[in-house]
């Protein structure tokens, strides 16, 4: 397959008139001042495409279910209730629908890979399915017939909080001991075999309220490689529980208490102090950011000045999905910056574009977290590839150094023409190659789940 491209991003440089050829999912050569021969697929602008390096898949039919203000405080414990309600109908059949819908969607919106954080395991009163990788192969499903890039992440959930608390309600579809968990995580990469090359499979110990310090010791001494993502300091009371529980801040007591390097994924590192975020960018760690969702549910905004000074890793995830937008991502992680600090253009290093500081820094990172071998256009990266058109309206009036400023800033999704997931050609004028199939049955199994609720 040979993509000739008007404009490509390779790094931080722009080149003009290039042709970039991919074999058997792999860039294989990238020439630069060529003009497009015949069979070569043409495109305006060519970028690597990020990694959803964050998804719970199944959210996504909830979106727009929790915008009503019930008497109290709303906050993420009262919408988790609510998605707890949600759990109790969900059948194998209708996660595997949504995941594909959700999975479509990133695609279209540019990303060529997900992070899929995987807490549901078992039916609704805890028992397990009988296999034990039941839902888990119904995310492979899902990702076979979209073709997105894979990293599985199967989530060690065993408590309710920091004092361990027992599972009860919608809980129990989470609920595994270390020992069934590894077993998990086994089956998991048995059924695997049915995703092309790129597919892998991670870990994910949820939290340190829903594990407990033994427990993650002996589940990372299970598993000494690959990615390894946990949800970190998301809520104020979570980190108030932590540090009356273990005596630290969540941060600081993983940073102290496990050896977290540059597979570690820390997702929503929101509440940290200077010295917390200092040493997390250190660690080589990926800071896993949602801004749509953390906004979406009130968490706060991520501490990024102190954090790009010290040369941390960032990535971007959709998380809850309530929605599914790369640009607006990258946008509100900019916003929530701006709103608390009253400044412009915060989320850059040091001079320069802020857009492309954003979109580079979260191609690389979200690469990273995903322990895929893309994030750059690069021989012998995987061809994981974003075309968007610079003659759309919003970006038409803009210079070639000023396009990433305009994708983040003044476009949406419907920019981008054409995606990539390891040299598969998944989306094509903008459109899914899948569409019509998987918007059927993600309509027939939301009839369904709602005939239910």
């Amino acid at each position: 397959m040979n993509i000739h491209a008007t404009h490509l991003l390779v790094r931080q440089e722009w080149f003009k008139n290039c042709r970039v050829t991919c074999l058997d999912g792999r860039i294989t050569a990238v020439e630069q001042g060529v003009d497009p021969a015949e069979g070569d697929y043409r495109v305006d602008t060519l970028l690597p495409a990020l990694a959803n390096l964050h998804s719970h898949s199944f959210q996504r039919a909830m979106a727009g279910m929790t915008e009503f203000r019930a008497a109290g405080k709303e906050s993420f414990w009262t919408w988790r209730a609510l998605m707890y309600r949600f759990l109790d109908h969900l059948t194998p059949e209708q996660f595997e629908a949504i995941a594909a819908l959700v999975f479509l969607e990133m695609q279209e919106a540019g990303y060529a890979a997900v992070g899929e954080f995987h807490y549901v395991h078992h039916q609704s009163d805890g028992t397990p399915y009988g296999a034990l990788s039941e839902l888990s192969d119904r995310v492979f499903a899902a990702a076979a017939q979209t073709g997105i890039g894979l990293t599985h992440l199967p989530v060690l959930y065993t408590y309710a909080g920091v004092n361990q608390e027992a599972l009860a309600g919608g809980q129990l579809r989470f609920s595994n001991s270390v020992d069934r968990f590894c077993d998990l995580v086994d089956a998991c990469k048995g059924t695997l075999t049915q995703l092309p090359f790129d597919a892998q499979v991670g870990i994910a110990p949820h939290s340190l309220r829903a594990t407990s310090p033994s427990d993650l010791a002996q589940v990372l001494a299970a598993h000494p490689t690959g990615p390894v993502h946990i949800h970190i300091s998301e809520q104020l009371k979570e980190v108030a529980d932590v540090q009356a529980k273990l005596g630290a801040r969540p941060v600081d007591w993983l940073l102290n208490n496990a050896e977290v390097n540059d597979r570690w994924c820390l997702i929503h590192a929101t509440h940290m102090t200077q010295a917390e975020t200092v040493a997390m960018a250190q660690s080589g760690a990926v800071a896993g950011l949602c801004p749509i969702t953390e906004a979406n549910l009130g968490d706060g905004p991520f501490n990024g000045p102190t954090y790009l000074a010290q040369g941390g890793a960032f990535g971007v995830g959709s998380d809850s999905n309530v929605r599914i937008s790369l640009s607006e991502e990258l946008r509100t992680l900019e916003y929530s910056q701006r709103l608390r600090d009253f400044e412009r253009n915060v989320m850059v290093a040091t001079e320069g574009s802020v857009g492309q500081s954003l979109y580079t820094g979260a191609a690389a990172g979200g690469a990273q977290a995903l322990n895929r071998d893309a994030g750059s256009i690069e021989v012998g990266k995987l061809a994981d590839l974003v075309a968007i058109d610079t003659q759309h309206p919003a970006l038409c009036a803009l210079r070639t150094d000023q396009i990433l400023d305009g994708l983040c800033f003044a476009a949406s999704d419907d920019v981008v023409t054409d995606t990539w997931s390891a040299g598969r050609h998944v989306v094509k004028e903008g459109r899914h190659i899948a569409r019509d199939t998987v918007l059927a049955r993600y309509r027939s199994a939301i009839s369904d789940l709602l005939d239910a609720i």
